[in-house]
């Protein structure tokens, strides 16, 4: 038996593997073309940018089309730099929030009693299937009566319904046993002791996967910025990006400002699955998405 598990699933390269290198190298390179394209196209100068047949790498990179995004705003009172502020401390403070939200209610919906459990989790689940911009005027309304139009906070409330990572960390708790909870509260703790102490160090991989989603959402939204706020000081990056893109894209410099400006608002999305993608991988395997 031992003999036939080496073969088959061999801890180091077997020449047995070699079959799957052939089936799976192709398709990996073929998902990297995407990220290769958008690296190449945001260091081509215009002339490469422009040719014709298109090129698909780069033969001269330049800097210079980093160089015009910054420059755009020397004109202007408020610099690119307090965009991106208001990007970092809106998408920090959405992850921290969204995952502390996560985590209390999917505890709540997983290892409490309460009437209305299970119509509240399926109500969390109906709301997968709603699109933002098909609650857009409630949400609107409701930002207007609570006072919140014009105010940095907005940036963050806007984003902290987050349906999928409740679902996640509910379905991840429901593996933990009832028994360890139970030991827990016989010894005197309480929710919040159980919760800091117990839950979350058994949800690493949920609480990674949860604040990768929520990350995503925050860096790559302008809703807030669009719909909420009229304060050029409290708009996001992304906004100033899609802004830029709108007003120079049919420009012959525009087009290597919007790659530059993509280029940016992908990479740190894709360093932090890179950094995360182990614990992601686990989340999915143990949270009932098979």
């Amino acid at each position: 038996m031992a003999k036939f598990t080496t073969k088959t699933n061999p801890k180091y390269f077997h020449k047995s593997q070699l079959k799957f290198y052939f089936i799976l190298a192709p398709i990996a390179i073929f998902m990297l073309l995407p990220i290769i394209f958008i690296f190449s196209q945001a260091f081509k100068p215009v002339d490469e940018l422009f040719l014709y047949p298109p090129r698909f790498f780069v033969r001269r990179p330049t800097l210079a089309n980093f160089y015009e995004l910054f420059q755009i705003t020397r004109a202007s009172t408020i610099p690119v730099s307090r965009y991106l502020m208001n990007s970092i401390l809106t998408a920090f403070f959405t992850v921290l929030f969204t995952i502390i939200i996560s985590v209390f209610a999917g505890y709540a919906l997983s290892k409490k009693q309460f009437k209305t459990k299970n119509l509240l989790f399926t109500i969390n689940n109906l709301a997968l299937m709603f699109v933002p911009i098909a609650v857009i005027i409630p949400r609107y309304l409701i930002v207007q009566k609570l006072g919140l139009i014009d105010t940095f906070v907005i940036n963050i409330l806007s984003l902290l319904a987050m349906p999928i990572g409740v679902f996640l960390v509910k379905q991840f708790i429901d593996q933990i046993p009832d028994a360890l909870i139970d030991a827990a509260l016989v010894d005197g703790a309480n929710d919040f002791h159980i919760i800091f102490n117990i839950i979350m160090p058994l949800l690493k991989p949920a609480i990674s996967t949860v604040g990768i989603l929520a990350f995503q959402v925050a860096w790559n939204s302008a809703e807030a910025s669009t719909y909420y706020i009229n304060n050029e000081n409290l708009k996001t990056f992304a906004f100033y990006v899609s802004n830029l893109t709108q007003t120079t894209g049919n420009t012959v410099a525009g087009q290597g400002i919007a790659a530059a400006a993509g280029l940016i608002m992908f990479v740190p999305n894709l360093v932090l699955f890179i950094i995360m993608q182990s614990r992601v991988m686990n989340t999915m395997a143990y949270s009932g998405l098979k």
